[in-house]
């Protein structure tokens, strides 16, 4: 079982549930190290003060804000130990909302709640409450001495939250856009509907991996003398990328392709037999 990261409470009107945090995701990739290549070693390296050269031990490290005119300010741990932060192990419900509402962009981290204790019956309450509701809580919470944005959404038989970046951590993406000259025409927005129309499917993403990472391990796997390297795709097929001129042509293409990709599927489907047991005798 993980180990918790934070223990608090979701004040929910007058009713307080303690809950305990777990992360409710794990990156999973191929880690490095910095080496010689040479002889192999790892690469350290030291926390030199570039003032004085010394090297200063990890323990003896302050934390200092450089203002934009370059002053320097040394903060002790007494400056944060005083700051307000009344969310430190309350997690404050501040107001309900739809889930759409909220732009998927803004979401950064998500987590496990786990009742503590006396804290399983209202935390069944708010997590049926928002099912019924169809709703979310937006809630504010302190993690890593941070105050965060977040909301709690009842999932299964879970309230998981998801932190939110804060509305001035979001960028403006309008400078991405493409100039209001350009337009798609009738024919083409069609065709790319039939195309996502022949795509369209109940999600499962137990049906996709990580191909980047298998490759990588397989090459990891061949250089640890495990296993022999495996040819990319790529390699395999010889194909590589052009640039689209025609739209249609090429959408009509990818519905013939995607159409020929379903029927081979369902075919496959239907021509496996169902297993009969003979009788004896």
């Amino acid at each position: 079982m993980p180990r918790s990261l934070w223990k608090g409470a979701v004040s929910f009107g007058l009713v307080t549930i303690p809950v305990k945090l777990f992360s409710a995701t794990e990156e999973k990739d191929v880690t490095f190290r910095q080496v010689h290549p040479a002889d192999g070693g790892r690469i350290k390296y030291k926390r030199v003060c570039e003032v004085c050269g010394e090297e200063v031990p990890y323990g003896e490290i302050a934390k200092g804000y450089e203002a934009a005119d370059g002053r320097m300010v040394v903060l002790e741990a007494s400056d944060f130990d005083d700051l307000p932060l009344p969310t430190a192990k309350q997690v404050e419900i501040v107001q309900f909302v739809e889930m759409g509402e909220i732009d998927p962009t803004a979401y950064n981290k998500s987590y496990f709640l786990e009742p503590e204790g006396p804290g399983a019956k209202p935390y069944v309450l708010l997590r049926e409450a928002l099912k019924k509701s169809n709703k979310v809580a937006v809630v504010k919470v302190a993690l890593r001495s941070r105050e965060s944005l977040a909301l709690i959404r009842a999932a299964d038989d879970l309230l998981v939250m998801h932190t939110l970046l804060w509305p001035d951590e979001l960028r403006d993406g309008a400078f991405a856009a493409p100039s209001d000259e350009i337009k798609a025409g009738k024919g083409e927005v069609e065709m790319a509907g039939m195309f996502i129309e022949q795509l369209t499917a109940p999600y499962d993403p137990t049906q996709f991996t990580d191909s980047y990472r298998e490759a990588l391990e397989q090459v990891v796997a061949a250089k640890l003398g495990d296993a022999p390297a495996v040819p990319t795709a790529a390699e395999e097929t010889g194909e590589g990328t052009g640039d689209v001129v025609d739209l249609v042509a090429a959408l009509k293409a990818s519905v013939e392709a995607a159409k020929k990709r379903r029927e081979a599927a369902a075919a496959a489907g239907a021509k496996e037999p169902a297993k009969k047991t003979k009788k004896a005798g």
